[in-house]
């Protein structure tokens, strides 16, 4: 929904890049604690390979089911603008809880950042997706390139922070408490939280004619107080949940229900002729998730087997083994204009560009393709020491996965999904993935390294086995979503679409 202002006063791309930068500094300081979180629980508070994958998993699934309540409240309560500046102050304080050199701010601080993610991850999206509405080339294209912003802000901040890190002659005293260097890696997440607020006052003037139905009216403070004070009680729980593995089992699972439950209503609620492509839109929501698994692999098993397993330099260069979590944003980065040049070309062509499912399923053959470049890495290893360059190539054919399937997610929901319920269901989209965020903490915790066996040696085959079997298991998704190719074309097709195709082919002798 835009405003009353005319065509004229619109200006999509200044409003973009309104929502570009502050992306950057929004990942800039989610990815720089990412990048820690495992390797901090590791070896800062001498968790077990098993026990911190599972917490990192239960995190990174709270942090990526909560962006459903941030759709709802943006759609239907505060507005999109203003949830997504909400959103960003509860990842402010998030990240300074976070610094704290406190044990016991572990978990609420967690809660919190768990939750302003929710309140912030869908709604710049689901601002971008009514700068070009109804021009699907164009929001392909916008959406890639929209990607690239996130990387950029977590390129830099996964460089910094355990370069932070890795100087542990560092250190802030103030009174009794002492900023060692983990937590001064923490707190450059909060300043670039901070810098992006400041980025986003400046120009959020270019965002006005763009927003939802809320947006447009005046603010209800009762509302807004409502929402805050629901939020703490809420960043409160997911710290519990977070912290015990039963509570996380129920969470998820309710998750799973509450998934099925938004779908449903859009089946049974939606125009008959729209069902077919909200149908279209669960099968790559379920794609998405699988997807999800895999790169959930980037923050635990890879990062662990890049910290026993892999030579930690490239090319001559140290490399920390938390760094080569930037492989992944490099390539993405380097990726991402070659990749929506490469759709505007195909736009112009008579046969114009590639189907969204075919996208997907060629995604799931460069996922497969990583994993197996991962484990084929041992084939060459010396003492259990595989070159750096595998991961190099692995990253660089999983990062192109992720460019055809998650960049494109929000480009799907924006044209299978009427205007009203968009935000809403690209939170479900942020569900899915956050429940198989979960599960691929899960599956990265059958690689935990037993107590005493640490020499490389021993690790490598642990590692090994389980990139074999996510390759395969990628492989077989890769032909499903190939066999799908054609139902899901035609699943998309709008109305006057489904009319244009009957009527060739009655006019067909």
């Amino acid at each position: 929904m835009t405003s009353s202002h005319s065509e004229t006063d619109l200006h999509p791309r200044k409003a973009f890049f309104a929502l570009f930068f502050i992306e950057i500094w929004e990942r800039f300081g989610y990815y720089g604690i990412a990048s820690l979180m495992v390797l901090y629980m590791v070896e800062r508070l001498g968790l077990g390979d098993a026990r911190a994958d599972i917490i990192w998993g239960a995190f990174s699934a709270l942090a990526y089911s909560m962006p459903m309540l941030g759709g709802y409240i943006g759609d239907r309560v505060l507005g999109a603008r203003r949830t997504l500046v909400l959103g960003a102050v509860t990842l402010g304080l998030g990240y300074l809880l976070l610094s704290i050199p406190l044990d016991a701010t572990l978990f609420p601080a967690m809660g919190l950042i768990a939750l302003g993610n929710g309140l912030f991850k869908v709604n710049p999206n689901n601002l971008v997706s009514r700068l070009y509405e109804g021009e699907h080339s164009k929001l392909d294209i916008l959406f890639t390139i929209y990607y690239m912003s996130l990387n950029i802000g977590s390129f830099i901040s996964i460089l910094l922070t355990p370069w932070i890190k890795d100087h542990p002659a560092w250190m802030i005293t103030l009174g009794p408490l002492h900023f060692d260097s983990w937590h001064l890696a923490f707190g450059i997440s909060a300043i670039g939280l901070t810098l992006g607020l400041c980025n986003y006052g400046l120009f959020q003037r270019n965002l006005r004619p763009y927003g939802t139905a809320p947006d447009f009216r005046k603010l209800e403070v009762k509302k807004l107080l409502a929402v805050i004070g629901i939020s703490l009680i809420i960043a409160y729980l997911l710290s519990e949940v977070i912290r015990y593995r039963l509570a996380a089992y129920g969470v998820v699972a309710l998750f799973v229900i509450l998934m099925i439950y938004v779908f449903v209503h859009l089946l049974v609620t939606g125009r008959k002729q729209e069902r077919s492509r909200v149908v279209a839109c669960i099968i790559f929501i379920v794609m998405s998730s699988i997807w999800a698994i895999y790169n959930q692999q980037i923050y635990t098993s890879l990062t662990l087997f890049a910290l026993r397993n892999v030579e930690h330099h490239i090319a001559g260069i140290q490399v920390a083994p938390a760094q080569f979590q930037d492989l992944n944003q490099f390539w993405l980065v380097v990726l991402a204009m070659p990749l929506a040049w490469f759709y505007q070309r195909m736009g112009e062509t008579r046969h114009g560009d590639f189907s969204i499912a075919t996208k997907y399923a060629a995604g799931f053959y460069m996922i497969a393709l990583a994993f197996f470049l991962y484990a084929a890495g041992s084939l060459t290893a010396h003492a259990g020491i595989v070159s750096s360059w595998w991961l190099v190539a692995g990253y660089a054919a999983q990062s192109l996965g992720e460019l055809l399937i998650s960049a494109l997610g929000f480009s799907m929901v924006a044209q299978l999904v009427p205007e009203p319920s968009r935000g809403i269901v690209m939170g479900a989209w942020f569900l899915g993935m956050g429940v198989s965020m979960y599960a691929g903490g899960a599956i990265a915790s059958l690689a935990g390294i037993p107590s005493g066996m640490f020499q490389p040696t021993a690790t490598l085959p642990i590692y090994t086995r389980l990139f074999v079997g996510l390759a395969v298991g990628a492989l077989a998704c890769a032909i499903v979503a190939t066999g799908l190719i054609p139902s899901l074309r035609s699943l998309m097709l709008r109305p006057e679409e489904v009319r244009a195709v009957r009527a060739e082919r009655a006019a067909t002798p």
